[in-house]
């Protein structure tokens, strides 16, 4: 039987109750196609920082490079600062383990409450730039609490980071439609968006099979909800994808279904798999939670581990659940965190 070491960081709030669910389903999905998961549960997060004053422990990294893959929950607790959260958890490990592609497929799946009148069906992915850009610890503060307090923050965007994240979405359009749309700025950013315009006409040189449009970001965001079926791959820096991929998964029925991957392409180091909702302390302990995100963030995990067709059998099962309406709360059902898992599981099992 084939085996993979999977480390699961369940993070906060209702990590703790959809990672368990994805656990669950996909040792159950093992049994059905040949192979069995050995998980490592590590309890950090904002929890363990409340307790120790760290995010994780000092060899926490070397720890998850053992594994062939990192299963995450959710991170965030109220009194924990979001960028103490990240920069202490999810960024160490997206930048140590080079995991420079944050993927994020979106579709609606039938079943699901859209906002758009239109309904029309689209099916796109974001590849966002997932270790430089916008995001960076490069700047700082002056006169604090002062009328002239000010703060300074700098991008980093270097060649090689902005033609390997354009090459990956290039070669990812070769095996779709063939269309790539670039996020940009360049009118008002001066210096970083139009080195990223650069970049990514150079790459799109060496795909001519490859459409290339420029979008404006703020104006990308307008054509995505008038029309978001004329997209495909869509391929943004650090920060124009994270809201990209907020807003098309807000399109496709809400982020509590959208997963997630941080991926090493060159599978050099393990890559991270997660929904993109947050920990949802509101609802945490409730047994509300939706464990779609989560599960689908798994698929992709089976999916880079080679395991596509447990992976296409999991999304199925996802689909099919949906589509009958047990679903949690969220998407207009009436199930708990546990009685989705159990509808999934059971629909793994019949094959339905």
């Amino acid at each position: 039987m084939r085996g993979y070491q999977i480390a699961a960081i369940p993070g906060d709030g209702i990590g703790q109750e959809t990672l368990p669910a994805a656990k669950r389903v996909l040792d159950v999905l093992g049994g059905l196609h040949g192979f069995e998961l050995s998980w490592t549960d590590y309890p950090w997060g904002c929890a363990y920082y409340a307790e120790t004053g760290a995010m994780m422990p000092e060899d926490g990294l070397e720890r998850l490079a053992e594994s062939d893959a990192i299963l995450l929950g959710a991170v965030g607790m109220p009194g924990v600062p979001d960028h103490v959260s990240l920069w202490g958890l999810l960024v160490p490990i997206r930048r140590q383990f080079d995991q420079y592609v944050s993927l994020r497929p979106v579709r609606p799946l039938e079943g699901t409450r859209r906002p758009l009148r239109d309904d029309s069906p689209f099916d796109l992915v974001v590849v966002r730039e997932n270790t430089e850009g916008e995001y960076s610890q490069i700047g700082g503060r002056m006169f604090h609490g002062t009328p002239n307090e000010m703060a300074v923050q700098e991008a980093v965007f270097t060649r090689r980071g902005v033609e390997r994240i354009a090459r990956y979405a290039f070669q990812l359009a070769t095996e779709r439609s063939g269309r790539v749309a670039s996020a940009t700025k360049s009118n008002g950013i001066f210096h970083t968006m139009p080195f990223w315009d650069e970049v990514v006409e150079q790459v799109a040189a060496e795909y001519p099979g490859v459409e290339l449009t420029r979008y404006h970001a703020d104006a990308l965001a307008a054509h995505l909800v008038l029309d978001p079926g004329r997209f495909d791959v869509i391929v943004a820096s650090n920060l124009f994808g994270d809201v990209l991929s907020d807003l098309t998964a807000a399109l496709a029925g809400g982020i509590g279904i959208a997963p997630c991957g941080n991926i090493d392409p060159t599978r050099r180091h393990p890559s991270m798999f997660e929904p993109i909702h947050g920990s949802a302390p509101d609802i945490a302990g409730t047994g509300a939670a939706n464990p779609i995100g989560q599960v689908w963030s798994a698929a992709m995990m089976l999916d880079h581990l080679g395991e596509a067709e447990a992976g296409a059998h999991l999304v199925a099962a996802i689909e099919r659940t949906v589509r009958d309406g047990l679903v949690t709360a969220d998407l207009g059902g009436r199930l708990s965190t546990a009685e989705a898992c159990d509808a999934l599981v059971e629909r793994l099992e019949s094959g339905a």
